[in-house]
């Protein structure tokens, strides 16, 4: 009974050491701040650091965070013959596209790059509707680590994400699940996301978020572009560019030459806009 009395007092004594050396964290915040400390001291490079952090945030971030937008959508009509829409397809380089039937309220279906082989392989009476994967619908609430757990289980990588009403508002994959926590390669062009969606670099040179609403970009420029077909800047680019632009193409619309500054493979981020003298010839776009 003594010894063990003994010992007690030793073990509660380097309990209590080893947790006050160890800072054993509170709350998310203090493991947060233990992670950046870890990091300082070299017990962590920068992408354990990076990937970690990235974990934890994709538990906070619901679909409607990351989702590509509905105007940014890149789809498929079913009506319209393979040819008129495997050009899109190749372009794009995706692997999966929503099908839809009247509009992009009505998403039908899911359609694979590789059934297409099938039309290549000249089957006979190919049809875009016997090809269709069924499309899985999820709230904008969804949370991304839930979601990412039911895109394993059930070998999906794409869901459409529906508003309130049943509207069709954007969609996710699970490679935009996965990116927010592998992260994305900061560059030079790269600024906080609380900052104003537009910022003057110079006079008559702007960088823009590609999910600017036209008409907070019409009011900040000056301009007067249509916001009836879409709602963005990112939307209005890939209208006049007829397909998803890559980084460093630049196209002109009336007097302002857009540059893709950030985008990946399924949507734009960044966008230099810089003014030029009006051209009364042409309101049309030149890439």
């Amino acid at each position: 009974m003594g010894k063990a009395m003994a010992i007690s007092p030793t073990h509660s004594l380097l309990d209590r050491l080893g947790a006050l050396l160890m800072r054993e964290p509170g709350d998310r915040q203090q493991l947060v701040s233990l992670l950046h400390s870890s990091f300082q001291r070299n017990l962590l490079d920068a992408d354990a650091l990076s990937m970690i952090e990235g974990v934890l945030q994709v538990s906070e971030l619901q679909a409607r965070d990351i989702m590509v937008p509905r105007s940014q959508m890149e789809v498929i009509d079913v009506k319209e013959p393979p040819d008129r829409f495997i050009p899109l397809v190749i372009q794009s380089g995706h692997s999966r596209f929503p099908v839809i039937n009247e509009n992009k309220d009505d998403v039908i279906g899911i359609l694979l790059a590789k059934d297409l082989l099938r039309y290549y392989a000249g089957e006979e009476e190919f049809n875009v509707r016997d090809m269709l994967r069924p499309a899985v619908f999820i709230p904008e609430s969804k949370r991304l680590n839930v979601l990412l757990k039911e895109f394993r289980a059930n070998r999906n990588h794409m869901a459409i994400v529906v508003d309130e009403y049943g509207g069709v508002a954007g969609l996710l994959t699970i490679e935009d699940v996965l990116e927010q926590i592998v992260g994305e390669i900061e560059d030079e062009h790269d600024y906080d996301e609380a900052d104003d969606n537009i910022v003057q670099d110079a006079p008559g040179r702007y960088r823009v978020k590609a999910l600017t609403e036209i008409r907070d970009f019409n009011a900040a420029l000056d301009c007067h572009f249509d916001d009836e077909d879409f709602d963005t800047v990112g939307g209005l680019i890939i209208n006049h560019f007829g397909r998803l632009p890559k980084r460093g193409e630049s196209i002109r619309i009336d007097n302002l030459t857009f540059k893709i500054l950030r985008a990946d493979s399924r949507r734009l981020h960044l966008l230099e806009v810089e003014r030029g003298p009006q051209d009364p010839d042409s309101g049309d776009a030149d890439s």
